[in-house]
């Protein structure tokens, strides 16, 4: 028999189904692109699960008497005399500039993406902030908002070590690719110095005028607080971060009379 134009009973079944499954196709594709993002996309943690660690680092003697450093150079900018600030307490014996880290960071915790370029300013012959930190990988913006010519000179063991002068106006970025701490001079104004902080890990941080300091989103467990101070030294504590929002923690640094 010649062909009628319709299709086979058989026929028609395999095509509905070919259809309907056409018809899935989208959808079925849409679950496997959900599936494979979930499965690249780690676990967040929850924001009950991590505290936060707050305290203060204090001076452990009683408050040394104040350095003057006499300036000789470059008064107009400068001054002729200024305190030094190897060593600045807060009226409660807060020790200002200590960097507070945890020794070892949480298991599984990685480095900071480098976010944009912290800045480091020349000001009337001041480092200004004195204390920074970078996540390893990271840029320093050294800028010069002095009327006068100042060099930048690293001292460093890990990182490369640069001596570059720096007029008015000029801005020197800097990048920073192995953990330390490094130190920053004037060698035209020898009363000059800052440091980087050069963290391998986001639990870092300096502590304020009256030595306060705090460590966020820290997950539950046994920690070896670092403390370090051009001036004082390093001392370590230990802490104990439960499901409480704040652990909070003071540690005394320097000699005790």
């Amino acid at each position: 028999m010649g062909s009628s134009g319709l299709a086979a009973p058989g026929r028609r079944a395999d095509q509905q189904l070919t259809r309907r499954s056409r018809m899935r196709r989208p959808s079925d594709r849409l679950i496997g692109i959900v599936a494979l993002v979930v499965a690249w996309c780690p676990l967040a943690v929850g924001p009950a699960v991590a505290g936060s660690i707050k305290g203060a680092v204090l001076h452990a003697g009683p408050p040394p008497e104040k350095k003057t450093v006499t300036i000789n150079i470059d008064q107009y900018v400068c001054g002729k005399s200024r305190e030094s600030e190897d060593l600045v307490l807060g009226p409660n014996r807060g020790v200002r500039w200590a960097v507070v880290s945890l020794q070892t960071p949480p298991p599984g915790v990685r480095g900071e993406a480098p976010p944009g370029p912290v800045q480091v300013d020349q000001q009337q012959c001041v480092y200004v902030p004195r204390v920074v930190i970078v996540p390893v990988g990271g840029t320093v913006e050294f800028l010069n908002s002095d009327r006068l010519l100042h060099n930048l000179h690293s001292v460093s063991t890990e990182n490369a070590t640069f001596n570059r002068t720096q007029p008015k106006g000029r801005t020197v970025p800097v990048a920073f690719k192995k953990p330390e701490i490094v130190r920053i001079d004037c060698d035209l104004h020898t009363w000059m110095r800052a440091w980087v902080v050069v963290a391998e890990h986001p639990f870092f941080a300096v502590t304020g005028a009256n030595g306060e300091f705090a460590l966020d989103n820290v997950p539950p467990g046994k920690y070896t607080l670092k403390i370090w101070h051009e001036t004082l030294g390093t001392v370590t504590r230990d802490v104990t971060v439960d499901d409480k929002p704040v652990t909070s923690v003071v540690v005394e640094i320097g000699k005790k009379p």
